[in-house]
């Protein structure tokens, strides 16, 4: 299975950031909102998928920067050289928190809606 990232299609922000990925992924993968997703299929929840982006491949899945970084990953360059690099463990310890951070206030960000609040 070519790569998924699976973000949250209520969200303004989350759905031009997912788009600008596509737009520099190609072909390479692909990008849909959950809720158009058979999260059963996935082995994912509402409850997973509406607190987190998630990236899911014939590897497996993870969530949250680390989805991010496989997404970018699959960027040309330079965005794929920014996905290696979040793969490393200075570089995850300050993503994880400013991760959360964004996600958790999402909502005051540009093009967000009520739907980003948790």
């Amino acid at each position: 299975m070519p790569g998924l990232l699976i973000f949250d299609g209520d969200c303004g922000f989350c759905t031009a950031s997912a788009e600008w990925l596509a737009s520099r992924m190609g072909e390479r993968a692909s990008v849909a909102p959950w809720q158009t997703c058979d999260l059963d299929a996935l082995g994912l929840t509402q409850a997973n998928v509406s607190a987190a982006v998630h990236w899911t491949d014939d590897v497996g899945t993870c969530r949250g920067p680390a989805a991010i970084g496989a997404a970018l990953r699959h960027c040309d360059r330079p965005w794929s050289i920014v996905g290696i690099a979040l793969g490393w463990a200075p570089v995850t310890w300050l993503a994880e928190p400013l991760y959360w951070v964004v996600a958790r206030f999402r909502h005051r960000l540009p093009g967000s809606t009520a739907a980003c609040r948790w």
